[in-house]
């Protein structure tokens, strides 16, 4: 739920609210594979809930958990993605098409603004997490920072990200 935050802080209502329509949500199996390494993805998603885990080369990378996202890395740098990400259990996802998130950017300079900040502060949390996992050997990332543990300079937007963020869910599901 974290990651989510760090999302739905950045954006404003009107952003999450073109995401939840313009996203299509998907049912995800157990071991179904929603991106496979090096083949190109359609779509940025976001895991509403379930559980994701990540793959290179065969070898476990993460395990993913609600409000996460996947495809960003390949939707920013245009590359094919270097992991694979499998179900590890039913879990939903929404699914925002690579085309129409594109046009969204191409014609709204806000939003465009808000959404990269929003990846970049994702990924750097994200980056924070995996060199403290290296740097002291750790297994498993959690260990590395508490998973429910935010920046200070998202405390303020916190509580109205938590509530965009179950805005957003109860969109999806009616």
């Amino acid at each position: 739920m974290r990651k989510a935050l760090y999302v739905m802080g950045i954006l404003d209502d009107e952003d999450v609210e073109w995401i939840a329509s313009r996203g299509r949500r998907l049912d995800i199996s157990r071991n179904e594979v929603l991106i496979q390494e090096g083949e190109p993805v359609d779509a940025v998603f976001i895991l509403l809930d379930g559980r994701l885990n990540v793959s290179a080369g065969g070898r476990p990378i993460a395990t993913l958990l609600s409000g996460e996202i996947v495809g960003e890395v390949s939707f920013v740098d245009a590359l094919p993605p270097s992991a694979t990400v499998t179900a590890a259990q039913h879990s939903r996802v929404v699914a925002i098409p690579r085309d129409l998130l594109r046009a969204r950017l191409a014609t709204d300079a806000w939003f465009a603004a808000r959404f990269f900040r929003a990846i970049a502060v994702f990924l750097a949390d994200r980056l924070r997490v995996t060199t403290a996992r290296l740097a002291y050997g750790n297994a498993d990332p959690d260990d590395c920072r508490d998973r429910d543990e935010i920046g200070m300079e998202m405390m303020d937007s916190a509580s109205l990200a938590a509530i965009r963020f179950d805005r957003f869910l109860k969109r999806l599901q009616g």
